[in-house]
């Protein structure tokens, strides 16, 4: 009775310890979702192409992590808390390199922000005399 006990309580640590791979598709969801705020600033001009050449290095680190993590064919809680840590660390870097003062000035920008520009426009009126 005592070894089913401890072996039903190891059982139940072990699966505690180990990340569903469930879980797991919500880091590669944030990191294709980062790819595209950088990929937004690079058209929008927010970012330079200095500034996004620097994240999409960050990027392809978190991927080299996450495909390490996964080699083993499991992920652990320590693995996936030190992956999420690193996406803050990305989301963060992103922000404030898209909202610093380095502005990239880009032909064709404004064919970019109309289509994308949901805004009523205002018109003036016309007046026949």
């Amino acid at each position: 009775m005592k070894k089913l006990l401890v072996s039903i309580t190891m059982a139940l640590g072990l699966g505690v310890i180990l990340v569903n791979p469930a879980t797991a598709g919500v880091v590669e969801d944030r990191r294709h979702n980062q790819k595209l705020r950088i990929r937004h600033g690079v058209i929008t001009g927010e970012l330079t192409r200095g500034e996004a050449r620097v994240l999409k290095k960050e990027q392809r680190r978190i991927h080299r992590k996450l495909k390490r993590a996964w080699a083993d064919g499991k992920m652990s809680r320590r693995e996936w808390r030190r992956l999420e840590n690193l996406q803050n660390r990305a989301s963060r870097h992103i922000y404030r390199l898209k909202h610093n003062s380095n502005y990239r000035h880009r032909a064709g920008y404004h064919r970019y922000q109309q289509k994308h520009d949901h805004r009523p426009r205002y018109r003036a009126p016309y007046y026949s005399y």
